[in-house]
């Protein structure tokens, strides 16, 4: 098939594109052109929020995954812009060019949070539903929970956190369960999707057993050969601060977003991904030896 990816420069994305070209496909990229690069389409994910700004790129296209996302909203990158508007043009410009499968990756509790990540991207979720619904083309929304894998920003934060012999945590971040996924099992159930037309709506994408956060990191502190870390309580006020602290610094995983998100569990059945992959996913305490 003839591929359109959204987001490819990203983590996620990155490793979607390995897997799309793995698995036989061709990959055209679309994002935003910094210097000549006659592989990119070039796309303004800020600006392009109208079908008709799509219809061009799509020709020859068979089918469109749509991987952006960023964690910051800015000036400069609004997160309405890119998680919500720009990917309902795509998705009304893929129903009118005839596309019928379309994948757009999001997260899971999405559905339920109150964060500007959440609200956003739901309404592009939900946007692409109901074209699926309305049978205007095969839509499919795959929600992961905690992606871990190589040059993933919050997974060199969850690493750096492992490296130290003292860890003053949140309260949420000690009570809150995940349930990681490696980056590869999410990448092929991507590219699996691309042959099985028969799956839509929504996909949820966990890994084999879910776990408080800081379980996670002491089974990465584990894998790293160190012995068991102490662990102390960070108070609330201070956590508060800490993470307006992050609020200030656009490149840091950590904000008051992040520290909302990680006050819910999130967490979710792991028998469909394992389904559609045919094998086990990466458990947490084999997710640093299988890296990649």
């Amino acid at each position: 098939m003839n591929i359109l990816l959204c987001g490819a420069r990203g983590f996620i994305g990155s490793h979607i594109h390995q897997a799309l070209l793995a698995a036989g496909h061709e990959v055209r990229v679309a994002g935003t052109v910094r210097h000549r690069d006659p592989a990119v389409i070039p796309v303004d994910f800020t600006r392009d929020t109208h079908a008709s700004n799509w219809l061009d790129r799509l020709e020859g296209i068979d089918a469109v995954v749509n991987a952006v996302g960023i964690l910051r909203d800015s000036r400069q990158r609004p997160m309405r812009a890119i998680h919500t508007d720009t990917p309902k043009a795509l998705f009304d410009a893929c129903a009118q060019a005839g596309i019928r499968r379309v994948i757009q990756v999001s997260a899971l509790g999405v559905d339920h949070g109150h964060t500007p990540y959440a609200i956003t991207k739901l309404a592009a979720d939900q946007h692409l539903l109901a074209l699926t619904e309305a049978g205007a083309l095969d839509g499919m929304v795959i929600r992961p929970s905690i992606v871990f894998g190589q040059a993933g920003a919050s997974s060199q934060l969850f690493l750096n956190l492992a490296r130290l012999p003292l860890l003053v945590l949140p309260q949420a971040v000690l009570k809150a369960r995940v349930q990681p996924v490696a980056v590869q099992d999410l990448a092929e159930a991507v590219a699996r999707l691309m042959d099985s037309p028969f799956h839509k709506g929504v996909l949820t994408a966990t890994g084999p057993s879910p776990l408080p956060l800081a379980a996670f990191i002491a089974s990465l502190r584990a894998q790293l050969g160190h012995a068991p870390a102490r662990v102390w309580t960070l108070p609330a006020p201070l956590t508060q601060l800490s993470a307006r602290m992050g609020d200030l610094v656009p490149v840091s995983p950590w904000c008051s977003d992040t520290l909302a998100m990680l006050g819910q569990d999130n967490v979710g059945p792991a028998q469909p991904l394992q389904a559609l992959l045919g094998h086990p996913t990466i458990a947490p305490e084999h997710m640093l030896a299988r890296m990649v």
